[in-house]
């Protein structure tokens, strides 16, 4: 049994290599892990996306790999580790509160202990054994010092500690943005979105949409930040949802999302942007806690074609220019019309 699993190893790596040389895949080891599962078909969801990217002659660029390594072929561990930074960061942000409040906490006990220095020095004052009042004075005074000074001391602990979580939490932030991922929203972030429009626009009849929430700023001022974020994860689900023939969506920044449509026409290219736009028309959220419900939400589409010639800037700039026409028009449209 041992033998006929070697044999069947060693025959999947033999096509996994030729498999890369052909499609001209970077030696590295996730790339290898995901290709040598391709090439043994123990993965069918893998298999497909695979072949479905290979048939329209869609590039796997690096960031897609990943995606697809991270998608079917990562442990458990690995896929939940994104998931974990934000527990982690969560985490960071309680503690850094706690150790506020507790550094708030020692500086007025050190105010208290002045104020208790002070009192008892007026012992001397009252008249009794002046030699007894005077010990018990120096004593309360020596012991109260020896406090003060530990809570100084304890201070300058939480300062350095909270320094470091300080340097932790800007640690992780950027781990973040090196990462794949908007956590948000779960989709595709910024840089996945540079490098993969920059290894798609080698290709022709490739479209860019850039989609615009509609007065957001107005939702986040009338409800707040936090059914502002129920109403980006709601967009960025009913965005996903709506992509068709390889068009994959992305958090762009802020309240927009960029739609890459590979292998397409205007007249495709529109019928995804509208479906976007009527889907997000329909998105209303709801506040558990507070029961407040948000509605009316809408969203303004450019839409970019790449013409020959054209870098990945200009296509960004050719949508955007359609998106401000839709804005100016009124919103919650798709332009150019045609």
């Amino acid at each position: 049994m041992a033998d006929k699993n070697f044999e069947k190893s060693f025959e999947t790596l033999k096509q996994t290599i030729p498999l890369m040389l052909k499609h001209k895949v970077s030696a590295v080891p996730t790339n290898y892990a995901l290709w040598y599962t391709y090439a043994s078909n123990e993965v069918p969801e893998l298999s497909h996306a695979i072949d479905h990217a290979l048939d329209n002659k869609l590039p796997l660029s690096k960031t897609k790999s990943k995606e697809l390594y991270r998608n079917f072929v990562a442990e458990q561990e690995e896929t939940s580790a994104w998931e974990l930074r934000q527990s982690v960061e969560a985490m960071l942000l309680e503690l850094s509160q706690s150790l506020q409040d507790t550094r708030t906490e020692t500086t007025s006990f050190k105010e208290n202990m002045d104020s208790c220095i002070d009192d008892l020095a007026r012992v001397e004052k009252e008249g009794l054994s002046i030699e007894e009042a005077m010990a018990l004075v120096r004593n309360l005074v020596r012991d109260t010092q020896n406090i003060r000074r530990s809570t100084i001391s304890f201070n300058a602990s939480l300062n350095d500690a909270q320094n470091e979580i300080i340097a932790l939490r800007a640690q992780l932030e950027k781990s973040q943005q090196d990462a794949l991922y908007d956590a948000l929203t779960g989709l595709c972030n910024r840089r996945f979105f540079d490098e993969d429009l920059a290894a798609q626009s080698m290709n022709p009849n490739l479209f860019l949409l850039i989609v615009d929430l509609d007065y957001f700023k107005k939702i986040n001022d009338t409800y707040g930040h936090v059914m502002g974020d129920l109403v980006l994860k709601a967009t960025a689900k009913k965005l996903q949802a709506s992509c068709r023939d390889g068009a994959q969506a992305f958090r762009f920044g802020g309240e927009e999302f960029a739609v890459i449509i590979p292998n397409s026409n205007f007249s495709k290219a529109k019928s995804i942007a509208e479906s976007m736009r009527k889907a997000i028309e329909k998105i209303t959220v709801k506040d558990k806690r507070t029961g407040q419900v948000v509605g009316d939400i809408s969203a303004s589409i450019g839409i970019g074609e790449l013409l020959k010639g054209m870098n990945p800037l200009a296509l960004i700039e050719k949508a955007d220019k359609q998106l401000y026409k839709a804005k100016n028009l009124g919103r919650n449209r798709v332009m150019p019309m045609s």
